[in-house]
């Protein structure tokens, strides 16, 4: 087991109604990401920031240990929870106390993935992972220039490659301790993408489609993006369920 140390890692939200539901849970947001998502508004986790308010894994276990009698699950996120090494500690705190585990993951790590799940002490109870676009668009994720042919090869190969693996190791959880999350960024999630990523989920998947808020995004940019109209959304939405059912807006 990792040591419980007290380097400042994580923003711990201590009481949570909308990130576990049906539970009343804390809420831990890990520093440290693999991915450079051009939308993503947690910039300070992402590039691994120092900022006022983090917590160390040691104080997220105390709060854990204060609370047992009044909360019932734990949501892990980012950044990117699997990556950073508090996660294990935490995890395996909370478990022995008896908490719930919700883990949130971008399915770019299927080795640690795949170690979590077959670890009973590690082992999330509910596990949600965001589909960001499809497999040509994956080189969009990670910062490179449009130009350069080579790399985005490179990149969509490898995250491709991953994704389907955590994919494929999520599918064998029970179809409602899972979901799959997509936010609608008009460059990354068109009809032609909505398609393609359809037909890598299982057939029962929970599919929730998001609206995108220009705000605060990692590339400065894509701020100026007008989000889909709702009835554009809905056109969407028709398209993903024509192979998930189980699709909706949230």
């Amino acid at each position: 087991m990792p040591p419980v140390t007290e380097e400042k890692t994580a923003v711990l939200r201590k009481t949570s109604l909308v990130d576990f539901p049906p539970h009343l849970s804390a809420a831990v947001f890990f520093r440290g990401c693999n991915l450079r998502c051009p939308y993503c508004y947690n910039t300070d986790l992402v590039l691994n920031h120092d900022f006022e308010g983090l917590v160390s894994a040691k104080e997220i276990i105390s709060h854990l240990e204060k609370r047992r009698n009044v909360l019932t699950g734990l949501a892990l996120s980012g950044g990117e929870a699997l990556l950073n090494p508090a996660t294990e500690a935490v995890v395996r705190a909370a478990k022995s106390l008896g908490y719930k585990i919700k883990l949130d993951t971008n399915g770019s790590c299927p080795a640690q993935l795949e170690r979590f799940l077959k670890d009973q002490a590690l082992s999330p109870d509910y596990l949600a992972m965001d589909i960001k676009t499809s497999p040509k668009k994956l080189w969009m994720l990670m910062g490179v220039p449009e130009n350069e042919e080579e790399q985005k090869e490179k990149f969509n190969s490898l995250l491709d490659k991953n994704i389907r693996k955590s994919i494929e190791l999520i599918s064998e959880m029970p179809a409602q301790n899972r979901e799959w999350r997509t936010v609608l960024v008009p460059p990354l999630a068109n009809r032609e993408d909505i398609a393609q990523m359809s037909a890598m989920l299982p057939k029962d998947a929970v599919w929730y489609l998001t609206t995108f808020a220009p705000q605060h995004c990692l590339n400065p940019a894509y701020q100026r993006i007008a989000p889909y109209s709702p009835e554009q959304e809905e056109e969407l939405l028709k398209e993903a369920q024509k192979t998930i059912p189980g699709a909706s807006l949230r």
